[in-house]
Formats: structure tokens, C-alpha cells, sequence
């Protein structure tokens, strides 16, 4: 059976990934001031990073429209799926649903199944690879869906940014009460909940005590790593990822791992020098 793989541009694509054939972003929107940007391979991380540090007002970001996914709905693959960042964060789970109801209104069924990430970043990535790897051993497509959504729940996501401005401004923060002030230098350690939202899990004082804070949740939490691939986004700080890559293997005997830049909408979010990791 031929599929293809959608995946919003909140999810990062290996170069592979990009190669392959089988896997397309669909585009968010970033807002800066007057200057609207389509998050696509286009955009230029370092200038995305520059336009923010130069802007007095915080960006925003818009999911893609349901005719956007719509439009990749119409294609030759027998069988699509899609993934999406978490509902809890983004519309652009529910764009997709809606662009699949026009689908079958003006063509009929189609395979096509939705699944809300309930993460972001290489979160998305490693769903994508997910879904790539149950079509390669000739699951069937229930068979498929059920396989990934059982992946998705055993999923864990965590990150530390150099601030949270961003994420606190546009409401992706809703709930976290205690966020220490940011004067003491004191960088909060985060993750998602089960349910796709945004949890805080623990803390450091400078960048480099909260990101070995952050080691050692992932090390506390994770389980079978032999059977795990760990993924590593970073913005604009290629060595720092390294090293928490380098340390995270060393520590857990994980199947391989997969390292890379931070995409528009991510880099958004996570601001400069900002590492999220994803197992």
C-alpha cells in the first residue's frame, strides 16, 4: 500500500526525512510585528532569531488552514496519516480534522487518519519515524494507528530555555503557578503532560545545572531504551545539544538517536539557546 506522512512544520525533518519522498510539512505562520513568515525550508533560522531579538512585541503564530491540509489529502497515496502538534497548544490539530471532513465531501473516503501528537518538535519527528517504520513491516492500516497512539502514550517530552517569554505571552503556559523569577538565574526544567499540555518538572540555577537536572529526569523516567530512539532539537546551539546528547548515551543504552535544528515555529518557542529532547 502506498502513504504518505504529513507532518505540521512545528516537526522538524531530517534531511532523510526530506529525501524519502514519503513525508511533507505542512506550513504555520509566523507573525512579527507587520512581517508575516511562512515557516517552510525556506526560512532562515538566524534571521527568524534576529527579527524577534529586534521586535518590542512578542511573535505570534497561526496554525496552517483545513484547505491547506486538504490539499495534501488529494493525492495518489493509498493511505495518509498526519501528524499534528498538540491540540492543547495548537489549532492545527483541528484544521486537519476539518480538512479531512472536505475531503470526503467533495471526494469520498480515503484512509486517512489524524494523530494529535500530544507533543511538538522532534516529538512529531518521532511519531512520523513511527508511523514510517509499522508501514515498512506491512501492518494494516488499523494495525498502524493503534501501534503509534500506543507510542504517542509512552512518549515523553522535556525541554530548557534560556526564557520562557515567549511561551508565557501567547498562553502556552496556563497552570504553572511557580516559575521562579528570572533574576535569580534559575532555569526551569519542562515537560508535557499526558494530556499535551505544559508541566514544570524541576529546576536549576544557570543553564548547565538545569540541563544535567533535565538528564536526570530522562534517565529517571525513561524505560527500555534499547528500544528508543532519543531525539534533540536545538535553536541556534549546536554544541549544547551535543553534549546533552553525548551524556544522555552514555547514560542509557538507546537504539540510536537523532540530533537537529529547531524549525520556525519551534525556534519561536524556544528562543535562543533553547534544547528540547524527546525519547
Amino acid at each position: 500500500m502506498s502513504y504518505k506522512i504529513i507532518v505540521d512544520s512545528c516537526g522538524e525533518l531530517t534531511e532523510e526525512m526530506r529525501s524519502s519522498g514519503i513525508f511533507k510539512n505542512v506550513p504555520l505562520t509566523i507573525q512579527i510585528k507587520e512581517s508575516s513568515m511562512v515557516d517552510n525550508e525556506i526560512l532562515v533560522q538566524k534571521e527568524l532569531l534576529k527579527k524577534i531579538a529586534e521586535s518590542e512585541e512578542c511573535p505570534k503564530t497561526s496554525c496552517p488552514s483545513p484547505e491547506k491540509y486538504l490539499e495534501e489529502y488529494c493525492c495518489q497515496q493509498e493511505r495518509v496519516y498526519v501528524v499534528t502538534l498538540s491540540s492543547e497548544l495548537s489549532g492545527s490539530y483541528n484544521s486537519a480534522v476539518l480538512g479531512k471532513n472536505l475531503y470526503e465531501e467533495e471526494h469520498g473516503t480515503k484512509e486517512i487518519h489524524i494523530f494529535n501528537s500530544r507533543s511538538a518538535s522532534v516529538g512529531e519527528t518521532l511519531i512520523a519515524m513511527k508511523i514510517q517504520e509499522c508501514e515498512e513491516k506491512g501492518l494494516s492500516f488499523e494495525e498502524v494507528i493503534a501501534a503509534v497512539n500506543q507510542y504517542i502514550e509512552e512518549q515523553h517530552t522535556y525541554f530548557v530555555l534560556e526564557n520562557l517569554d515567549t511561551l508565557r505571552k501567547n498562553g502556552r503556559l496556563t497552570g504553572i503557578k511557580s516559575l521562579v523569577a528570572s533574576a535569580l538565574n534559575i532555569k526551569p526544567v519542562m515537560g508535557s503532560t499526558p494530556e499535551g499540555t505544559i508541566c514544570q518538572l524541576g529546576q536549576g540555577r544557570g543553564m548547565k545545572k538545569a540541563l544535567s537536572k533535565m538528564i536526570d529526569i530522562v534517565i529517571r523516567d525513561v524505560t527500555k531504551a534499547e528500544e528508543k530512539v532519543l531525539a534533540i532539537a536545538h535553536c541556534n546551539c549546536k554544541e549544547r545539544a551535543l553534549e546533552v546528547q553525548k551524556l544522555l548515551m552514555e547514560k542509557a543504552p538507546f537504539r540510536s538517536s537523532i540530533l537537529v535544528d529547531t524549525s520556525g515555529i519551534s525556534t519561536v518557542y524556544a528562543n535562543d539557546g533553547g534544547i528540547i529532547v524527546v525519547v
